[in-house]
């Protein structure tokens, strides 16, 4: 450094000394190759000229010239030292001299150089400086030099001014603007109130107009060029004399204010909009301050040969665009205007969208004053060539492709939309149809060989979106709006409807659908009103075109996420302007109607825009909501449902949504009920403390806030909507979002438990809603709910719940078939519900009868309903373990029941419309619960006693196949007994009860039910369990009972119960005796039993009975029982024949040692048929017959005969007939020989038998007879008749009946 001043200083000896030989030296060196040279050269220059001034005052002019070629270099190193060197000749006068100007332009130039956004520091001395510090460096030298260099203050002064317009010089305006306001501020101080810009030898200054112009249109961008927008108003507000007169006042007022307004703002927080709304109200005062209409067209035109100047400033040229429209608006010749509108329309570049949007701007503007005039110009250039594509009218558009028509026609319709938007409104109501939208669509629309085409631009459709929106909004902004019948709307709504679906649904990529959901919401508030089917089709429309849309990723183009946020206060404008049209419960419905599918989407973003939706719908209903009179809000348990699940919606954001909606839902309840809209409820108020609770993605906590929720919508809620919001609720059970199915669960479980004693009307509905549902959705969590609902439902409903379930079609599906064993789960239902089960089993008949053809012999039994669905339900509500406690309190109850109702159903038939379901539920395969009435009753029974404890029973009668049996009408008496047989061997502490049931069943309609009671009684007595339970005595009173039955086969059952006390409590059968051998009797003489059935029952059980019974109970009987039975012995019915004759042996035997002859004369009279039965087809009858004559033969006396009784007639043992009847014929004649014609009779009667081998021991036992019987006793036969008798044997078609006869007839010879 310090070398560099030593060369310096020599420098400045040599100026001294020798001057011209100095700058001989260095001048030429200013066109080196070398940088450093030319640095270093113009470094020494400007020293000699700082330190050897008078030297080189005569050397000005040369050195002047000299700088020529350094003014081109584009070195900024060289550039700032260039500066460098113009800041010491301006200190020294030498820009004073010729060519000084080209110095002041080079300053200008290099101020106007693009500013760096980050000026890097110089680097090494090879390295180029920044072009931002050559800038900076000129800045503060033209401050200084315009500011601190007095002899300057003329050179400069007004030669800056020509820098001011041309754009070149853009980037130096603000340091041009500030030394300008230095110097001027100097002027006024010289010379106050005389004009500051002396245009005489000025021919290159701009003009008032123009600085005026470039000023105001520079401000539009205030804060660009370090804050040229201040700079420019600072140097208006110092010209205001140059500018106009008239302006000083005015501005020195406002002026300052805009300057207030900058430096109140920054470049993030200024509202471009408000500031050029600002400006223009600025330049509007100027006007009309001004008020002189040469002045106002003057600066109308310099604005208009401005406009091409900002073509590179779209921003500054829109602006300038507003400030033409305004300058012409206050114009008041209209020929200029109209001239200068046709000037703009011909000249503007309608390519560049800006320009296109500040020529409809200046349109509009202007129309504020000049309507009719605008409009004209307008419709001119409409039927213009230009607009048609003719290339000859304006040479500006020969060249024009059809892309840049449609450009141009889109300005148009923008123009059209500016000027309705900014003319005053009554003027606009006049116009609008008649002359604006003729004329936008005109534009919109073309025609090709006469046919209507429109346009697929979506440049120009946006305009005419956005041209609609403008007019509707100015006819909605008319006083006389109301009454304006708006004959185009339909065609407008239809135009925007169709650009709406025509957007793709699942991007947002233009502003095309909000403008038109904008121009449809002004478009809705006109008259006439849009039909239903109009306004559905529109919602349906937009909500489809903005609730898909996908949502933009992050990082992405944020500008999108404003333009989806506009299009969302669109969409929320226009259904609250369709809501407001309709401001009722119905109208409210409608609207969520169409937004319900997009609330229960799948796709979380979708729900998330529906609630976000209707929260804003309802909030404008509620703020709106003006009630005259106290009607019901009757749709807010359909709305609240919709919803309340939302609240645990899977997104945050819509689970906020979905509290607010039910927060304003609630309000609305109030309103409607009389509450003034600044009401505030502290249990509605709750909601929003509960917000905070479903941010959290804890399930616990957030369906915690979903029961705090649903809690407070119980106690506000009518108790008319509440049948409603659970309907609702149910349906949300199928809910996609699984956090909101199971958040709809909660409610209505705790809507159910806080209000459900209100819903006893309801209960069939809500079953059935319940059943469908788990149809639909057959989810884990759904069937969770619906259990646990239906649980609650019958904790206060249970009849009405198990009615309702009843009333489920049979068979039962699986999905009531799961409900009914839900019930079965809760111990605090199972006993009440199976008590009414029983009820509803037992109330009805269990059958009806029909005839299924006309002429069947008998009516078909077909099952009752009610009945079989109780069953039904029985064994679902059994089936589940749980149930085994309450199965057990009611065990004789249901025992009982259903014994009986296996009675009951015996051959009944299901009705015709089940009968086909069962058949296809049998074809499923055996997991299917068979519908068949008596299978079902007989599985009900079964498992009854499973969960009673009585497996075992079960299990025994299945072993012996009672539970077959059962089912079947031939065997259900032997199914009875076998089960009851088990019921004594393995459950006998249960009998006392259930045989105190049974025996109130003896009064029962039903004869199958008192049969089958009597049966399973009776089966009771053959246990001795009975006498142990001490239930004997009344059992047997109760059967005793039941002898006057007008049943027969009760009568029969009677009699074997009776029997059965001998094999069960043989020990009792000598009290009761008398008793039982007086029944007996009575069975024997029973006239009303056609079949005899109970006269067998009465022999069968007199031959248990005999053996036990007092001898003295017994005599005063024998002969009647014997004369009683006898008929029997060839009854053609194999049982009653056995019993008959076993009962014969039963009665000798108790009469042997004292028999009488009374008795004695019945034996002898059934020795024949004793004897002829021994041939009896039935081994039975035979055997019987063995022993009865082993018992006759000890009450004979006669020991051979007994001999050859006990001998030829002992059990199991093979029987040689021929041999034994032999033997005992010689007996009985050696011993009895009287009796010889009895036994020939009694013989006789049975050649008749329809038994072959009874017919063939007929003519034996006359054979054997004859053979050993005395001469003498002879005449007791009838021979001839014996004869012809045989005779005719000897035609029987069997060979051993013939045979028989012949060898009797052979016997016989002993009579001749």
């Amino acid at each position: 450094m310090n070398n560099q001043k030593e060369v310096l200083r020599c420098f400045t000896e040599l100026a001294s000394c020798s001057p011209d030989r100095l700058l001989a030296f260095l001048l030429p060196k200013l066109d080196s190759g070398s940088e450093r040279t030319r640095v270093g050269t113009l470094q020494v220059l400007r020293h000699i000229i700082n330190s050897a001034a008078a030297q080189m005052e005569v050397k000005k002019p040369f050195i002047l010239s000299s700088m020529r070629v350094p003014l081109l270099d584009t070195n900024s190193k060289v550039k700032r030292a260039v500066v460098q060197v113009i800041s010491a000749m301006a200190h020294h006068g030498y820009l004073e001299q010729p060519g000084g100007e080209a110095m002041i332009e080079y300053i200008v130039q290099q101020c106007a150089l693009p500013p760096e956004m980050e000026p890097q520091k110089p680097g090494s001395d090879c390295e180029e400086l920044p072009a931002d510090s050559v800038r900076a460096i000129t800045v503060r030298t033209l401050y200084l030099v315009s500011t601190t260099v007095d002899r300057m203050s003329d050179v400069l002064w007004p030669h800056l001014l020509q820098f001011l317009t041309p754009v070149r010089y853009t980037g130096a305006l603000t340091p041009l603007c500030r030394s300008l306001v230095h110097l001027a501020g100097k002027r006024q101080e010289a010379g106050p109130g005389t004009h500051l810009i002396n245009y005489d030898g000025h021919v290159t200054l701009p003009s008032p107009y123009a600085i005026a112009t470039r000023l105001l249109a520079v401000s539009s961008n205030p804060y660009l060029g370090d804050g040229r927008g201040a700079a420019s108003l600072r140097l208006l507000n110092v010209l205001h004399r140059d500018i106009h007169p008239l302006l000083g006042q005015r501005w020195a007022t406002t002026i300052p204010l805009l300057l207030q307004y900058l430096d109140e703002h920054t470049e993030e927080t200024l509202s471009p909009k408000e500031w050029e709304e600002k400006l223009l109200v600025f330049l509007r005062d100027t006007l009309a301050v001004v008020s002189d209409n040469t002045w106002v067209c003057q600066l109308s035109l310099e604005m208009c040969k401005q406009l091409p100047c900002y073509n590179g400033t779209p921003q500054e040229k829109n602006f300038l665009y507003k400030c033409v429209g305004t300058a012409l608006g206050a114009a008041s010749s209209k020929d200029v205007v109209r001239k200068h509108l046709q000037e703009l329309l011909e000249s503007a570049r309608y390519q560049e969208e800006a320009e296109r949007e500040g020529l409809a701007c200046c349109f509009g503007i202007c129309a504020i004053i000049h309507l009719d005039d605008t409009l004209a110009q307008l419709e001119d250039f409409v039927r213009s060539d230009v607009v048609r594509k003719s290339i000859g009218i304006f040479n500006i558009f020969k060249d024009r492709s059809e892309n840049e028509v449609e450009k141009v026609k889109g300005t148009l319709i923008l123009c059209y939309g500016h000027v309705a938007a900014q003319a005053p409104r009554e003027l606009v109501l006049a116009r609008a149809e008649s002359d604006i939208l003729r004329n936008i669509f005109q534009c919109f629309s073309t025609k090709v060989l006469g046919i209507k085409v429109e346009t697929k631009d979506p440049a120009l459709k946006l305009c005419l979106v956005q041209s609609v929106c403008m007019v509707c909004q100015a006819i909605c902004g008319s006083t006389q709006a109301s009454s304006f019948n708006f004959s185009r709307k339909a065609e407008l709504v239809a135009q925007m409807m169709e650009f709406i679906k025509a957007e793709p649904p699942d991007s947002l990529r233009s502003p095309i659908r909000k403008k038109a959901m904008l121009a449809c919401t002004y478009l809705v508030s006109l008259e006439p009103a849009l039909d239903e089917q109009e306004r559905t089709y529109m919602i349906h429309g937009c909500l489809h075109s903005v609730m898909a849309v996908l949502p933009e990723r992050e990082g992405e183009d944020g500008g999108l996420e404003s333009l989806y946020l506009d299009t969302m206060h669109a969409l929320e404008d226009l259904l609250t302007s369709l809501l407001r049209r309709n401001m009722t419960p119905q109208g409210l419905q409608m609207m969520v109607e169409h937004l319900s599918p997009w609330i229960k989407s799948p796709r979380g973003h979708e729900r998330e825009r529906a609630l976000g939706v209707s929260s804003r719908l309802l909030r404008s209903f509620l703020e709106h909501l003006h009630v005259s009179a106290l009607v019901p809000f009757h749709n807010l348990g359909l709305l609240i449902g919709l919803f309340s699940p939302r609240c645990a919606d899977l997104w945050p954001a819509t689970r906020q949504e979905a509290v607010s909606c039910v927060y304003s839902l609630l309000y609305l309840q109030l309103g409607y009920e009389g509450f003034s809209r600044d009401y505030q409820d502290d249990v509605a108020e709750r909601l929003l403390t509960l917000k905070d609770g479903l941010v959290h993605p804890d399930p616990a906590i957030l369906f915690h806030t979903c029961h705090s929720i649903a809690q407070i919508i119980a106690k506000r809620l009518p108790p008319d909507q509440l049948i409603s919001l659970l309907l609702t609720l149910f349906e949300s059970l199928g809910d996609p979002d699984k956090n909101c199915s199971r958040a709809a669960s909660v409610i209505i479980n705790c809507l159910l438990k806080e209000r459900g004693n209100l819903l006893l009307e309801k209960v069939p509905e809500i079953v059935n809603m319940l059943r469908s549902k788990l149809q639909e959705t057959p989810e884990e969590h759904v069937l969770r709910a619906a259990q646990h609902s239906v649980c609650l439902l019958a904790s206060q409903h249970c009849e009405a719940v198990v009615s309702s379930l009843l009333g489920s079609p049979l068979p039962f599906d699986s999905h009531t078939c799961t409900l009914w064993r839900a019930l079965a789960s809760e111990p605090g239902l199972t006993v009440k519900m199976l008590e009414l089960l029983l009820q509803k089993m037992n109330r009805d008949v269990p059958f009806k009868e029909s005839r299924a053809f006309l002429l069947s012999s008998s009516p078909d039994r077909v099952a009752t309903l009610l009945p079989l669905a109780a069953t039904c339900a029985l064994s679902e509500v059994m089936s589940v373990p749980v149930s085994a406690p309450a199965v057990l309190e009611l065990y004789p109850q249901l025992f009982v029941a259903l014994l009986l109702r296996v009675g009951c159903t015996l051959g009944v038939q299901l009705p015709r419309n089940l009968q086909a379901k069962e058949r296809r539920a049998t074809g499923l395969g055996p997991a299917s619960r068979s519908l068949e009435p008596c299978s079902s009753a007989v599985g009900a029974l079964q498992l009854t006693l499973v969960r009673g404890g009585s497996e075992e029973v079960v299990q025994r009668v299945e072993l012996e196949r009672g539970w077959e049996s059962l089912r079947t009408s031939m065997g259900h008496e032997e199914g009875v007994a076998r089960l009851a047989s088990a019921m004594a061997k393995f459950a006998g502490p249960r009998l006392p009860l259930v045989m105190k049931e049974l025996l109130c069943t003896h009064s029962s309609v039903y004869e199958i039910q008192r049969v089958t009671s009597t049966a399973f009684l009776a089966e009771l007595l053959s246990s001795n369990v009975v006498n142990d339970l001490m239930i004997l005595e009344s059992l047997l009173d109760n059967l005793a009972a039941r002898q006057k039955d007008t049943c027969a086969s009760v009568r029969r059952l009677v009699l074997r119960g009776l029997a059965n006390v001998a094999s069960g409590s043989p020990n009792k059968v000598p009290a009761r005796g008398p008793q039982l051998l007086t029944s007996m009797i009575g069975g024997l003489d029973d006239g009303d039993d056609p079949q005899n059935l109970v006269a067998l029952e009465a022999m069968v059980g007199l031959a248990k009975l005999l053996d036990l019974v007092e001898p003295g109970d017994l005599r005063p009987v024998l002969l009647h029982v014997a004369i009683r039975i006898r008929p029997f012995f060839d009854s053609d019915k194999m049982e009653f024949r056995s019993a008959s004759i076993r009962l014969f042996g039963h009665l000798n035997k108790a009469c042997h040692g004292d028999c009488e002859d009374i008795f004695l004369e019945q034996v002898v009279g059934g020795l024949a048929p004793l004897l002829l039965h021994l041939q009896d087809p039935q081994s039975s009858v035979a055997t019987a017959c063995k022993f009865a004559l082993r018992m006759c033969g000890p009450n004979l006396e006669c020991e051979e005969l007994m001999a050859a009784f006990q001998k030829h007639l002992q059990e199991g043992r093979r029987l040689h007939f021929g041999e034994f009847l032999n033997t005992a014929c010689k007996h009985l004649m050696r011993h009895f020989p009287d009796l010889l014609g009895r036994l020939v009779s009694t013989s006789l009667f049975y050649f008749k038998s329809s038994w072959e081998d009874v017919r063939a021991a007929a003519p034996m036992l006359t054979g054997f007879l004859v053979q050993h019987v005395e001469p003498e006793h002879h005449l007791q036969v009838d021979l001839e008749h014996l004869t012809a008798a045989l005779q005719l044997l000897l035609k029987d078609p069997a060979p051993a009946v013939r045979m028989k006869a012949a060898e009797t007839l052979g016997r016989l010879v002993k009579f001749a």
